[in-house]
């Protein structure tokens, strides 16, 4: 039965951190393997992602994983919220370079080293483990990071992050298992040996999932455009067709040997339940009441 595990963004309000909470409890039942926070763009969430973090920790029986990025920060201000994660008792970060905070109405912003700064992920992985015995997590890109000059380089730069100290890559989502499978094999042709988690996006509204697409790099198959052409305002048949098309591509995965997924859950639980059952991971009931009481 493979593992999971499950990614979450920060709550803005007190009443979307509380409907969080319940999401990750009633997710817990799973028994991931861990659970993440993410961090926004330029650091723009740190305080929010630290605050969801500690109301997390304690009340789900999980181990939990901060993001951690090194864009528009000194090596001072990223090393002091690695201590504040080790000092709550998050033991795992998810390390990332990272992206400028996006401007409304102007073009991206090319990313530029801090120069007193963690210049790369690679940098950052090595700057993690002189800190704390941290559990590291790093990127990866099945169809190729945007910026990068090829896909050869950027499984060179996926080796040095590896070589630095991280434990294991999550991909960013893709909807072709075929790209994760040719992307895992030259991976290894490359003499990378440790676990490379595909990275699974339930479709939430089909218009988003596809502007997402297309900000990170990933293709999405004219079919897969066609089936949901003209559903994102139906949304009990959205909600079907989502959850055929992730366990799909997990269901082609699991029979190449896959043994972990994570889950981009967009906070929501009902996706992820579905897709866990779908894997074969039976509810933990006794978790269930724990948190129920």
């Amino acid at each position: 039965m493979p593992e999971v595990s499950f990614e979450f963004f920060p709550a803005k309000t007190d009443e979307k951190a509380a409907s969080l909470l319940r999401v990750a409890q009633r997710l817990t039942a799973y028994e991931p393997r861990f659970m993440s926070v993410t961090y926004g763009a330029g650091g723009s969430s740190r305080d929010r992602t630290l605050e969801t973090l500690r109301q997390m920790s304690g009340k789900v029986a999980t181990p939990l994983a901060g993001h951690l990025t090194c864009v528009n920060a000194s090596r001072g201000d990223v090393d002091d919220v690695a201590r504040a994660y080790w000092d709550i008792g998050v033991k795992h970060i998810v390390a990332l370079r990272g992206d400028p905070p996006a401007v409304k109405g102007a073009s991206p912003v090319p990313y530029a080293p801090h120069p007193e700064g963690y210049h790369y992920a690679a940098n950052l992985v090595a700057g993690l483990k002189k800190i704390a015995p941290f559990e590291i997590s790093v990127a990866a890109y099945p169809e190729t990071h945007p910026e990068a000059e090829s896909a050869s380089s950027d499984i060179d730069h996926l080796k040095e992050k590896f070589d630095a100290g991280a434990d294991r890559a999550i991909t960013q989502f893709f909807f072709d298992p075929e790209k994760f499978l040719r992307f895992r094999d030259r991976a290894v042709k490359a003499g990378i040996t440790k676990p490379i988690v595909p990275g699974i996006l339930p479709i939430g509204r089909a218009s988003q999932a596809w502007r997402f697409a297309k900000m990170c790099g990933a293709s999405v198959p004219d079919e897969l455009k066609a089936l949901f052409e003209g559903v994102d305002d139906l949304p009990p048949i959205r909600s079907r067709l989502s959850t055929v098309v992730a366990d799909r591509i997990c269901q082609r995965l699991k029979a190449e040997g896959v043994e972990h997924f994570h889950f981009y859950t967009l906070n929501q639980s009902a996706p992820t339940s579905t897709l866990c059952t779908l894997l074969g991971r039976q509810r933990s009931h006794a978790l269930v009441e724990k948190h129920a009481a």
